[in-house]
């Protein structure tokens, strides 16, 4: 740390925060790689990136990263835990019973319980998202009420200590949005300045919102088996199927509805 700095100016620039980061084949790396980017700005911050074994971990894109600590060796009390996303890999280690359960045991202390994209199919899974608001990439968010989430169409959302990112280069503002969160926004601010991130797509085609129809259609139809996995995976598309009227607006709300009855009123 340069000697000059934390001297009268305000900004809280150490600290000893804990941050987990869960790996696993086939995870997106800019998942990984844009909350690490801001993550390991924090100085003072220790931040690990854990898998089960300590083999490098390739992602779904072919770039592979060695991890630094395994379920076993990780600390046990940590600031953060956050989960990536990605699609088959996603679902393989949603339906992991050592991933869940080190996401299970960690989540239940950490201070944050966090994710970005379809990375918060693993939270849901570890039954870590239950009553909480939380978002996701837009072709599996939906999904998220099989878990018990209330689904949530923004960029980042917070719930209580839930803290979630919605798809890929969204991590950003989610590792920024930490940043301000754990130290404090000026310190957010000059992380985000020597990143220069000053987003300035060159096509307005970055969500389901402003994309034009011949970029929605083909994505939406590429999409549509990760989409039914994920379904299957929280239990959703049984539901869609008992309850076809899910497919409109009404029926997301019925569908939450009875998500909340089935675990909390029906014996």
């Amino acid at each position: 740390m340069p000697s000059d700095m934390g001297r009268g100016d305000g900004i809280r620039w150490m600290g000893d925060e804990q941050i987990a980061l869960l790996m696993y084949p086939g995870m997106t790396v800019m998942d990984l790689i844009g909350p690490q980017s801001m993550f390991g700005a924090m100085m003072g911050a220790r931040v690990y990136l854990v898998a089960k074994t300590l083999e490098p971990v390739t992602s779904d894109a072919g770039v592979t990263i060695t991890p630094h600590a395994t379920f076993e060796t990780c600390p046990r009390d940590l600031t953060v835990i956050f989960a990536p996303g990605g699609t088959d890999g996603t679902i393989a280690a949603a339906r992991d019973p050592a991933t869940l359960g080190f996401m299970r045991d960690r989540g239940s202390r950490a201070k944050y319980v966090t994710s970005v994209c379809s990375g918060s199919l693993i939270l849901g899974a570890a039954g870590l998202l239950e009553g909480y608001k939380a978002t996701s990439h837009w072709s599996c968010r939906d999904a998220l009420a099989g878990f018990g989430a209330i689904t949530t169409d923004a960029r980042v959302v917070r719930d209580r200590n839930r803290i979630t990112g919605a798809g890929v280069t969204s991590g950003l503002d989610f590792g920024i949005t930490m940043v301000a969160e754990m130290r404090d926004r000026t310190y957010a601010k000059c992380t985000q300045l020597m990143s220069e991130y000053d987003p300035q797509p060159p096509f307005n085609a970055g969500s389901l919102r402003t994309a034009p129809p011949e970029a929605v259609k083909p994505m939406m139809e590429l999409s549509a088996g990760f989409r039914q996995q994920a379904e299957v995976l929280t239990g959703l598309r049984t539901r869609r199927k008992k309850f076809p009227v899910y497919n409109d607006q009404i029926g997301r709300i019925l569908s939450i509805l009875i998500v909340f009855l089935e675990k909390h009123m029906i014996s």
